[in-house]
C-alpha cells in the first residue's frame, strides 16, 4: 500500500514537471549565470562580462561552458557503456529473464532500496497514469526499462533498440547526485554535486552476469569478488582497487572509501580524500579507468610495479584508446562543477547563537582555522598532511603518490553526515570527529565548547552566500 501511496504523488509531479522544468535554471543547483542565447555575438566576443539591469554579471564563454558541463556531468557516458554494457552485461541482470536478460531483473522497488535516484520530472505520463490507477507494479522490472526509457533514472543511461534494453551506461551523477525527495524517498529534482551516499554501487556491479574480466584483472575469483563488491555498503567506492589491488585494509575490512560532493569545490587545489590531482585529472582519471570510458589518460605516477601493479600490467597508466570521448569534456565539466555552490543549512538545522560561539573557537581556541581556513575552510596552496599528523592509520594514503590526506572543505558539510567523517567514514559524528582532535591536539574543550563547534560546523554553507546577504 504504501508503495502504490508513493508513486500515486508521481501524478502531482507530472503536473508541476513543466513549471519544475521552467524554472529549473532560476531556482535549481545547476548552474547560476544566465545563458548565452541572448547575448549578443559582439557582447559575447569581447570576453567582458555583460552588466544586467539588475546589476548581475555575465561571462558569456563561461557560460557556454558551464551549460554544456552541465550536460556532460548529467547525460555523458564516455562511451562506457562499451564497458558497463557490452563486456559486464549489466543491462541483462537488470531486465531479467522474463525480458530477455538473465536472474529476477531489477524491479523499481530495489533499485530505490539500492540508493537509485529516480527525477521526477522525467517520470513519463504512462508511468504515473498507472500509479494514479494504483496499478503500477513496482516489483516488475519493465518498469525500470519504462524508467530508463524516459531517462528518469539519474546517472544511467540506457541502450535501447525499440523497447529492448541492449546495453547501459553510467555518468558523473550516478554518485554525485542525489535528489531533494520532494515527491518520495529517492523520488524528485536532481540535486547535482551532492554525494549519493545511498547508493550501493559495489551491489549494483555484483549484479553483472560476467565478472570475469574483473576478476582476471585482479586475480581472484567471481566469488571473492563479489564478496568484496557487496561488502562495499552504501555510500562507498574504491576508485584504486582496479591499480593495486589491495582491495581489504590490515584490519580485514573493504577498503572503499566514501563517496565525496562535488560542490564547493572553487579555490581548492586537491579535491580528493588523499589528493592525487586537481578537478580536470581527477575527472580524467574517473572517466577512463573507473567509467571505463573511451579516452586518454596519462600519470606516470602510477607506472610503479610495487605500488600499482596492475596499472603498470595494464598499461593503464598510459591509456590511450583509438576513440577519445573524454578528453574535449574536461574544460566544460570542469567549470560546471566549479559552478556548484555548497548548499546552505536549512533554516532552523543549527543554533545561530551557538554557532556564533563555535566560530570563536574555530578560529582561536579549538585551531581548527589552522588547517581549515576562513572563508575556503581548506588551505590555500598544498593542503596535505600526513597520517601522524593526524592522528590516523595511514592505510589510505599510502595508496596515493603522494601518501598523504588532503584537507577538505567544509562548506555544505551539513548535507553529507550520512556515512560518518573521514574517508572511510570512521567517525559516525561530528562529535567523534571533534573528539578525536580534542585529545590528539590536547585543547581541553568542555561539552559545551563541543557542542558550540558543532553547530558552527553544522552552520557553514557556502562563502559567497554571505557576501550577497
Amino acid at each position: 500500500m504504501r508503495r502504490r501511496i508513493g508513486w500515486a504523488l508521481l501524478m502531482a509531479a507530472m503536473m508541476a514537471a513543466a513549471a519544475f522544468v521552467a524554472c529549473s535554471e532560476e531556482e535549481g543547483d545547476a548552474v547560476r549565470v544566465d545563458g548565452p542565447s541572448d547575448v549578443a555575438p559582439a557582447e559575447q566576443a569581447s570576453g567582458e562580462p555583460v552588466l544586467l539591469p539588475n546589476g548581475a554579471g555575465r561571462f558569456p564563454y563561461l557560460t557556454a561552458l558551464a551549460r554544456e558541463g552541465q550536460r556532460i556531468f548529467r547525460d555523458d557516458t564516455f562511451k562506457s557503456e562499451t564497458f558497463w554494457g557490452d563486456v559486464l552485461r549489466l543491462h541483462d541482470a537488470i531486465k531479467g529473464r522474463a525480458l530477455g536478460g538473465v536472474g529476477a531483473g531489477l524491479s523499481p522497488a530495489e533499485a530505490l532500496a539500492l540508493g537509485i535516484k529516480v527525477d521526477v520530472t522525467a517520470v513519463p505520463p504512462d508511468v504515473a497514469a498507472a500509479a494514479q490507477a494504483g496499478t503500477l507494479d513496482l516489483d516488475d522490472p519493465k518498469n525500470t526499462l519504462a524508467l530508463l526509457k524516459a531517462d528518469a533514472v539519474i546517472g544511467i543511461k540506457g541502450v535501447f533498440e525499440g523497447n529492448d534494453l541492449v546495453g547501459v551506461g553510467i555518468t558523473c551523477a550516478i554518485c554525485h547526485a542525489t535528489t531533494d525527495d520532494s515527491f518520495a524517498a529517492g523520488i524528485g529534482r536532481p540535486l547535482d554535486g551532492w554525494a549519493n551516499r545511498d547508493l550501493d554501487i559495489g551491489t549494483i556491479i555484483s549484479l553483472a552476469p560476467n565478472l570475469q574480466v574483473v576478476a582476471d584483472r585482479l586475480g581472484v575469483d567471481v566469488a571473492t569478488l563479489r564478496t568484496v563488491l557487496q561488502g562495499w555498503g552504501p555510500g562507498k567506492f574504491d576508485a584504486q582497487v582496479l591499480h593495486d589491488g589491495r582491495a581489504l585494509r590490515p584490519d580485514g575490512k573493504p577498503a572503499a572509501t566514501l563517496i565525496p560532493p562535488a560542490f564547493g569545490m572553487a579555490g581548492q587545489n586537491l579535491h580528493t580524500w588523499t589528493g592525487w590531482g586537481s578537478i580536470p585529472y581527477w575527472n580524467a582519471y574517473v572517466a577512463n579507468t573507473q567509467m571505463r570510458g573511451l579516452g586518454t589518460f596519462y600519470d606516470p605516477r602510477l607506472n610503479d610495479p610495487e605500488k600499482y601493479p596492475i596499472a603498470v600490467a595494464t598499461g593503464e597508466w598510459n591509456k590511450r584508446d583509438d576513440e577519445d570521448a573524454i578528453t574535449s569534456k574536461l574544460a566544460p565539466l570542469h567549470i560546471y562543477q566549479l559552478s556548484l555552490a555548497a548548499p546552505s543549512p536549512p533554516a532552523g538545522s543549527f543554533d545561530p547563537k551557538a554557532a556564533m560561539r563555535g566560530s570563536r573557537l574555530f578560529n582561536g581556541r579549538a585551531r581548527c582555522a589552522t588547517c581549515h581556513v576562513p572563508p575556503l575552510y581548506t588551505e590555500p596552496g598544498w593542503a596535505m598532511h600526513t597520517a601522524e599528523e593526524m592522528g590516523i592509520d595511514d592505510f589510505q594514503a599510502s595508496r596515493s603518490p603522494d601518501e598523504r590526506y588532503a584537507t577538505r572543505r567544509l562548506g555544505g558539510l551539513w548535507s553529507h553526515q550520512k556515512g560518518g567523517f573521514y574517508h572511510d567514514g570512521r567517525f559516525a559524528t561530528l562529535r567523534e570527529v571533534i573528539d578525536h582532535y580534542d585529545e590528539l591536539l590536547d585543547l581541553g574543550l568542555s561539552e559545551g565548547d563541543k557542542a558550540d563547534l558543532e553547530q558552527f560546523l553544522l552552520s557553514l554553507g557556502d562563502p559567497l552566500e554571505k557576501k550577497k546577504k
